[in-house]
């Protein structure tokens, strides 16, 4: 009998690619993180295609052929959300997407503004739609400190976006959460104990 190869995985550029070919309104780092809450969720309503649809705002957009569909749909069920199963395992943790942002106002907004869409995306993702979730007391208190988190990051955007100024501003380090220090690690952390 013949092995049957598998199809290597679509890399993070080629995924780019489709969704701006196909125009997602949802940026890669919050596709990334959508599905990976919906990976996680208790709800039994969940499923890749459904949040796959739910990119485009519940319908997929139009293709010109069925190999189109099967091309985009793959990349992102067969291939990105397959990858991102893994993270279901603590020996591998997720990691956020690491991005070179200048020492300036508009490389911190763009660094505060990409990580409250992650968290956002991963809340959106994890409730699948649903209104309330039961989750674990230890999934809860994670939530809560995502919650947190959330408001730190969209605090920088208010404050920075209102400002408007273009003044040079130290790159961020660390925030401080409830006395703990919380960076990208800390994220990562939190959204692993969920």
């Amino acid at each position: 009998m013949a092995k049957r190869k598998d199809r290597p995985s679509v890399s993070d550029q080629e995924l780019r690619a489709l969704l701006q070919r196909y125009r997602c309104p949802v940026p890669f780092h919050e596709v990334r993180t959508r599905l990976l809450g919906n990976i996680a969720t208790p709800a039994m309503s969940a499923s890749p295609i459904r949040m796959v649809e739910a990119l485009w705002g519940g319908e997929l957009p139009e293709f010109e052929s069925i190999d189109e569909a099967n091309v985009l749909i793959g990349a992102l069920i067969m291939g990105l959300w397959n990858r991102l199963t893994q993270y279901q395992e603590r020996k591998s943790p997720f990691r956020l997407i690491r991005t070179a942002t200048t020492p300036t106002r508009e490389g911190l907004l763009a660094l505060a503004l990409m990580r409250r869409e992650e968290l956002d995306g991963f809340v959106e993702g994890l409730y699948a739609g649903e209104e309330v979730l039961e989750l674990p007391e230890r999934g809860h208190r994670a939530l809560g400190d995502l919650a947190e988190m959330r408001a730190i990051f969209a605090g920088v955007v208010d404050v920075v976006a209102a400002d408007g100024g273009t003044a040079s501003v130290p790159t961020p380090t660390f925030v401080s959460v409830s006395g703990r220090l919380r960076t990208n690690v800390g994220v990562e952390r939190t959204l692993a104990t969920i």
